[in-house]
């Protein structure tokens, strides 16, 4: 124990000084962490307390990862989702597998390896995509979900993985020690875990011993079964999952675990990088450049486009697609783990999981860089016609008359977008919603007279909501790419757009917005305006209150 805390207070020294690099200069954290913790790993000599460190680690991110399933939002897109998760998984992991058999590994460890090609991080995805999850953009979702299919997945390959005898009998009863720890979580979270928060009494402190006693048990269950602990951790978060707006201290206390042991996680991958280059010449060393060549060429290029392929084909519009594709570039916490367990086991030889490291290294840091570039890398490859249009996905959601003119166009159905809507239909003026939340798809259809679903950053969708006859614009999302398309297309309607600071919607006006809205300050001129009311005799605080849960209702 004292030599796990000596490595783990070595490698938050180290990472220090880099974190601070990285928020001066606005630099992605990802790859500084893992810097830092290549740096640090050259202070350890024993791998296996890094080994086992990667191993709980992962484990308590994983715990974090079901904890944050939103399975409403997720089932939205899912249908969509499994037939992405599932091609990469077909398609990469069986060109992996035969890439691992030409260079010669044996068939499990080659199956192993195109298993690593395909699986995508959930942590580097929901790191670099919080905005768009956030935010619900389609894309975001997908991505999210795509992840969600892929670690299942993962988690049957880790019950597969600890039989340690490829055997039908050891397998089906690992599967079945697996189904028992997913059964108990479901009935904790259907049965159980609401009386015990109100047990709690609305204690968050309580909330979150209940949810780390809840983690414990899982991880001494899986230990017991000997399955992976990454299993009983998975299962432990889906047992206290809930969705959003319910036991929010909890949640957030949830978070906060998980940002540390991102950071933790990060600086250990780090510090499992074994440089090939130090004996390089050695066939060890030309072999594992070559699987982590491989590895990082299937990884990064093929999965994207493979994921891009099937979107497309599924009716997404090119953007969407491709910026889905954008975030699975990069190999999975999951088959970093799958392959750490593989190699306590004998699975996996040393080279092979050094290989998978180095990959999984060169992929997290390059997918933070084409994160903050994928606009640019999608209009690289629209413009050279890689990206071939597809618009079915618009098409079949969206309900607008071709003739529509004079109207007003409405991007955004949410809390602002609604109010805007009610106003059109009370004084009887057209109008168009413009959404790309597939969660609101059955609300904006039940609700509105005309909507289309679709990308705010694709021509298509304004072409299909005649945007050039239209009398007003407004978009009630603050999201400065969405404002900016809009003020590119010199428009003869008025633009009214959203910004989430003064300084964003100076800009805005400067570049030709007729107005712009800014929440917090509109909220804050009306609360001034409230309580001037009631000082100035008005109105009386029991009549504001009064009026104020009507307004809610």
């Amino acid at each position: 124990m004292s030599d796990l805390l000596t490595i783990v207070s070595v490698m938050f020294i180290v990472a220090g000084p880099f974190l601070l690099l990285a928020n001066r200069y606005d630099i992605p954290a990802v790859p500084l962490l893992i810097l830092a913790g290549i740096v640090a790993g050259r202070f350890f000599e024993e791998q296996g307390l890094v080994l086992e460190l990667a191993r709980y680690g992962v484990a308590l991110l994983v715990f974090s990862f079901g904890v944050g399933i939103q399975l409403d939002s997720l089932r939205t897109v899912l249908a969509d989702s499994e037939l992405a998760a599932l091609g990469q998984i077909g398609v990469v992991g069986a060109l992996g597998t035969g890439f691992g058999v030409v260079v010669g590994l044996p068939p499990v460890e080659a199956a192993l390896f195109g298993i690593a090609a395909a699986l995508s991080s959930t942590i580097v995805a929901t790191a670099l995509l919080q905005r768009e999850i956030w935010m619900d953009l389609v894309h975001g979702r997908l991505a999210e979900s795509i992840n969600f299919v892929q670690d299942l997945f993962a988690v049957g390959v880790l019950l597969i993985i600890s039989a340690e005898a490829f055997a039908a009998d050891p397998i089906a009863t690992q599967l079945g020690y697996g189904l028992v720890l997913f059964a108990a979580a479901v009935a904790i979270n259907r049965y159980l875990f609401d009386a015990l928060g109100r047990l709690a009494g609305g204690s968050d402190e309580l909330m979150i011993i209940g949810a780390v006693s809840l983690l414990v048990v899982f991880i001494g269950a899986a230990e017991v079964f000997g399955v992976s602990i990454a299993v009983g951790a998975f299962a432990a978060g889906l047992a206290i999952r809930h969705e959003p707006g319910t036991h929010l201290g909890l949640f957030n206390g949830v978070e906060s675990l998980k940002d540390f042991f991102v950071a933790i996680f990060f600086v250990t991958v780090g510090a499992l990088v074994v440089v090939p280059f130090v004996d390089a010449g050695t066939a060890e060393s030309i072999n594992k450049l070559l699987l982590a060549g491989g590895l990082v060429v299937l990884a990064g290029l093929v999965k994207p486009a493979v994921t891009i392929a099937i979107l497309m084909y599924k009716g997404y519009e090119a953007r969407t697609a491709t910026l889905t594709g954008a975030t699975s570039d990069q190999v999975s916490e999951f088959a970093l783990i799958i392959a750490i367990e593989a190699f306590l086991l004998g699975l996996l030889t040393q080279i092979t999981l050094d290989a998978v490291v180095l990959a999984a290294v060169v992929t997290m840091v390059t997918s933070s860089l084409t994160q903050r570039h994928d606009e640019a890398i999608y209009r690289w490859l629209s413009k050279r016609g890689l990206l071939p249009s597809r618009h079915g996905k618009v098409d079949s959601m969206s309900d607008v008359p071709d003739d529509i003119s004079d109207h007003i166009v409405v991007v955004g159905y949410g809390h602002t977008g609604k109010p805007v809507v009610a106003a059109c239909e009370e004084l009887d003026v057209p109008y168009v919603v413009i959404e790309n939340d597939p969660a609101r798809h059955d609300a904006v259809q039940r609700e509105c007279d005309a909507y289309i679903f679709g990308d705010a950053m694709d021509q298509y969708t304004w072409e299909k909501a005649n945007v050039t006859d239209a009398a007003l614009v407004m978009s009630m999302v603050d999201f400065e790419p969405v404002s900016q398309r809009l003020l590119s297309f010199d428009l003869e309607a008025d633009l009214v757009l959203r910004a989430g600071d003064e300084q964003t919607a100076l800009r805005l006006l400067d570049a030709g917005a007729t107005y712009v809205s800014v929440p917090d300050l509109l909220a804050s001129e009306e609360l001034i305006g409230r309580v001037r009311a009631v000082l100035e005799g008005e109105t009386t605080p029991a009549e504001l209150r009064a009026e104020q849960r009507e307004r809610l209702k």
